[in-house]
């Protein structure tokens, strides 16, 4: 029922080794060609992947894998092919960043509002008080054809570490869970998928942990896109919101994007000419005026898939109706932010914008 794929012949040749995502968090099996039966090798749940073509040790005993999980960052470790425990070799990230001092992950599921079940990746933060007060957060991927698995997030791990319940849903036009849900969402860009987003809010209430008043959404590109379109279709069920790079304008996004992007977007929305009221129907222009959760928008000086005019109509149209909004371009970034000063000052930002609006 899951995805599955090929990752590398055993140097003898008699088995092979390969991957499953099932539900967020991907796990590596060696299969016995002789005998037809599978042997998982055994990790703490995350994220393993073989690394490079040949991950297989000379003798075949030991194979090479990353690593990673919401509370540890991505190392290399080598997995023996029989019994055994497998052995961390590295230890890239900084000495503090340590699983037993970072929260833990979930994979949990809820009803949307037709009844479809979405999955999420949710992590708490230590020592909860189940009284309705902690301030929490959506966290929206991009794609809209992607996933949040179960890896090492800096955002999450940042957030979760401040004392916000963060949720990051699997929703409608996810991969991961078959064609028809990934398909779900066509030329309902903002749509469906937003009230699976909103869903996920309602079952953060149910907990009884979170405070309704008190909770956020960011996300980038596609969750960016997200984000807006949340605080404007459904500004009741948001406190505030960070948009990083998201798509605004398709129009303007089929114009400055690449060909292959641009036949994506078309098979998301349809022709922007014979559909218009579809293109229209799912831009955040249309009810971004209706937004009250206070935003921020980050976004790069040099991005072609989302130009910086797009972002500052945003940022214009909200001041001019008297929205709570502020705005940070980084110079010589695109789509997405590279340099590793504007990584940490960008997610420090995420941080001081949900401490200011959602925390007492």
């Amino acid at each position: 029922p899951w995805e599955q794929g090929a990752e590398a012949f055993s140097p003898d040749g008699k088995s092979v080794l390969y991957a499953v995502n099932a539900d967020g968090r991907e796990t590596l099996s060696l299969y016995d060609l002789a005998t037809g039966k599978s042997l998982p090798l055994r990790f703490p749940p995350g994220i393993d992947s073989a690394q490079g073509r040949r991950p297989f040790t000379p003798d075949g005993k030991g194979v090479l894998i990353s690593h990673q999980a919401a509370n540890m960052p991505l190392d290399s470790w080598i997995a023996p092919t029989g019994a055994g425990e497998a052995k961390r070799l590295t230890r890239f990230a900084a000495e503090s960043l340590d699983a037993k001092s970072l929260p833990a992950s979930f994979i949990i599921h809820y009803p949307s509002f037709d009844g479809t079940v979405i999955s999420a990746v949710l992590v708490m933060p230590y020592n909860l008080k189940r009284d309705g007060k902690t301030p929490a957060i959506v966290l929206a991927h991009g794609g809209p054809t992607g996933q949040t698995v179960d890896n090492f997030s800096r955002t999450i791990a940042a957030l979760a570490s401040r004392g916000y319940i963060v949720i990051a849903p699997n929703v409608r036009g996810s991969t991961g869970y078959g064609k028809a849900f990934q398909d779900a969402n066509i030329k309902d860009l903002g749509g469906g998928d937003l009230k699976d987003e909103v869903a996920a809010v309602e079952w953060l209430k149910q907990t009884g942990y979170v405070d309704p008043r008190k909770v956020g959404i960011t996300g980038g590109s596609y969750g960016g896109f997200m984000t807006l379109m949340a605080i404007g279709k459904t500004p009741d069920v948001w406190a505030a919101a960070v948009e990083q790079y998201g798509i605004i304008n398709w129009y303007a996004m089929l114009e400055h994007e690449d060909p292959l992007l641009q036949q994506y977007e078309r098979g998301l929305l349809g022709d922007p000419v014979k559909d218009k009221a579809i293109y229209d129907a799912t831009s955040p222009m249309t009810y971004i005026k209706n937004a009250k959760a206070p935003l921020l928008v980050l976004q790069g000086d040099n991005d072609i898939r989302v130009p910086k005019g797009q972002a500052e109509e945003v940022v214009a149209t909200l001041k001019a109706a008297g929205k709570v909004v502020e705005a940070h371009y980084y110079a010589q970034e695109g789509h997405g932010f590279v340099k590793r000063e504007n990584q940490i000052d960008a997610l420090q930002r995420v941080v001081d914008w949900f401490d200011k609006y959602l925390k007492p």
